[in-house]
């Protein structure tokens, strides 16, 4: 199923899509580059910030925290730790949860989808 041409309307792509990712093994990392996070941030401690801070180390560090990058003073002054419970929040849409923010991304709607992610962040950030 995987690498399958799709046919049909663009919602019964898009679901089509959805699920041969959730089935293939490598979805997480999929999701990271997918939902154009890659495009943004790293996650190696070796590489540096991008367009968004590194990702290195995130579950556990306060918001506006990554050394080197600019921060928005609404990221700097939000205060929160992250970690699952606000990450699953804050990927549902970035600009509601911190006003303010610079994120461009618009946000991941569904919750299996911030999961995903969030699994494939926590162990790829260590």
């Amino acid at each position: 199923m995987v690498g399958a041409k799709l046919q049909g309307s663009a919602a019964e792509r898009a679901e089509s899509e959805s699920e041969i990712f959730r089935c293939d093994k490598g979805w997480e990392m999929r999701a990271f580059q997918l939902t154009r996070c890659a495009q943004c941030h790293n996650l190696d401690a070796s590489e540096g910030n991008k367009i968004g801070p590194n990702l290195h180390g995130l579950f556990g560090r306060k918001t506006g925290q990554v050394e080197g990058f600019s921060y928005t003073d609404a990221n700097k002054q939000k205060g929160i730790t992250w970690k699952e419970e606000t990450l699953f929040e804050y990927l549902e849409n970035p600009k509601k949860y911190i006003p303010g923010t610079k994120m461009a991304f618009g946000g991941l709607k569904k919750g299996k989808d911030r999961n995903d992610l969030i699994t494939y962040l926590r162990e790829e950030t260590k």
